[in-house]
């Protein structure tokens, strides 16, 4: 969902210590609200808050920003016209793009996001959970004993994302078909740190009988994991858009899309760990 490319190895170097993040929302308590918990989650934040696209275009042109949330629908536009102001604006420079809307998983599965939104935030997840989802764009953190099952049968490929991974602490099993994952998930099944792993990453086209969509059904079906119990992230190619929405209504927590691009890779994988491990705590698994 991104046109931008970075060399993930200056992951951490790519904003500065004292970010700028625009918030674009119609509502002042909204804007307040988020602005509260970014200054919680990160000291040193400047949030530009902004009514509308007037006035974010006003702002841009005013200096530069690291990251920019905005609502669906704005008073004199919508989220979408804004992520091509900030592509305008940003020129080269990588600004994430990130949509706050209610009915996100609806545009997520339609596909009805422009290549100029980095990414999506769904509102039920609440103000706290977005600011830890932005901090993992502008300021990401290992997660200790953060553990991912990733399935691919590219040798070439599956090295480059597990040290993608592993650079930022996680820990990575690697298998290279479904059939495989599926025996890896039945061993342990039934175990008191059932399902094993704390996010499964798969490639759609494997060899063998099975695909990631397979392993994705068995995983939500046969195992009966949750998305918070098991984040389930698929990497694509395709940009069918009927297929990339079955993905996601077949239980896929996001996509990532192919070329992979490391930053996106590990900020949504990060976002999914850290989602699931909030779940756990307050008892939604």
């Amino acid at each position: 969902m991104t046109t931008s490319k970075t060399d993930g190895h200056d992951l951490r170097h790519l904003v500065s210590e004292s970010p700028r993040i625009m918030v674009v929302d119609g509502s002042k308590l909204v804007r307040r609200l988020i602005g509260d918990v970014l200054r919680k989650e990160l000291p040193a934040v400047e949030v530009v808050a902004c009514a509308g696209l007037a006035e974010a275009r006003a702002a841009l042109e005013e200096a530069p920003v690291d990251l920019v949330t905005t609502a669906l629908v704005l008073p004199d536009g919508d989220g979408l016209q804004l992520a091509r102001v900030v592509r305008r604006a940003a020129a080269q420079r990588y600004v994430p793009v990130i949509v706050v809307s209610g009915d996100a998983q609806g545009h997520l599965e339609s596909r009805r996001f422009t290549e100029d939104v980095t990414d999506y935030f769904d509102k039920a997840n609440g103000h706290q959970a977005l600011a830890t989802f932005i901090r993992g764009y502008v300021m990401p953190e290992a997660i200790p004993g953060a553990h991912v099952l990733y399935v691919e049968d590219s040798r070439t490929v599956a090295l480059a994302t597990r040290r993608m991974l592993q650079s930022h602490g996680m820990e990575v099993t690697h298998v290279i078909s479904a059939e495989d994952a599926l025996d890896w998930l039945r061993e342990w099944r039934g175990s008191d740190v059932a399902p094993g792993a704390d996010l499964l990453l798969t490639d759609v086209y494997l060899k063998g009988e099975l695909s990631g969509r397979d392993l994705l059904q068995a995983v939500r079906q046969e195992f009966g994991y949750g998305k918070r119990r098991l984040p389930v992230l698929v990497m694509t190619g395709d940009d069918n858009r009927v297929n990339q929405m079955g993905l996601l209504r077949d239980g896929a927590n996001d996509l990532v899309l192919k070329p992979i691009e490391e930053r996106l890779l590990v900020t949504k994988a990060l976002f999914q760990l850290r989602l699931a491990r909030m779940g756990r705590a307050s008892g939604h698994a």
